[in-house]
């Protein structure tokens, strides 16, 4: 879920690894020169998923690699998917009021920008969490604080 701080995670994740890190959604606006919020404008939510699906699959063969994916990426079975098999999936849960209190000044959040930003999250949330619970190999509490999730996944991924 946005908020849930899967780019600040990842980036730490993948220092102590050794593995290169890649937002997807960073990845996505680096190739089209433009922002996602500007994609989400000109093309749409389908038009952002299509190009979201495009740059996943552009990765799931890809080794050595800690990869931040959208938020919605979830709502496409091939993602999943893809997601399943390409490599180890870790759901970083966080409340509805969480992800609020983290993203409410963020204005990049294209469909946050409603009369009622917490309402939306509380409605995303409940349509993908299950999604993110079917891929998930390990699901971790967000709100553990940066070092304690960090060390939680890395331990994990130890394990499995």
């Amino acid at each position: 879920m946005m908020g849930a701080g899967k780019t600040t995670v990842g980036k730490r994740l993948a220092k102590i690894m050794g593995w290169q890190f890649v937002d997807l959604d960073q990845s996505i606006e680096k190739l089209t020169g433009v922002s996602v919020a500007t994609i989400f404008e000109i093309e749409g939510e389908a038009g952002f998923r299509q190009r979201e699906s495009q740059a996943l699959a552009n990765l799931a063969n890809a080794e050595n690699l800690v990869v931040a994916t959208g938020g919605g990426v979830v709502l496409n079975p091939v993602n999943r998917a893809r997601m399943a098999g390409s490599g180890k999936v870790i759901y970083l849960h966080a409340s509805p009021d969480l992800l609020y209190a983290r993203t409410k000044h963020d204005k990049k959040r294209p469909l946050l920008q409603v009369v009622d930003p917490l309402s939306r999250i509380a409605t995303l949330a409940a349509r993908r969490d299950p999604l993110y619970r079917e891929v998930a190999d390990a699901v971790i509490e967000a709100s553990a604080g940066l070092n304690n999730t960090v060390n939680s996944i890395d331990r994990m991924l130890k394990a499995l």
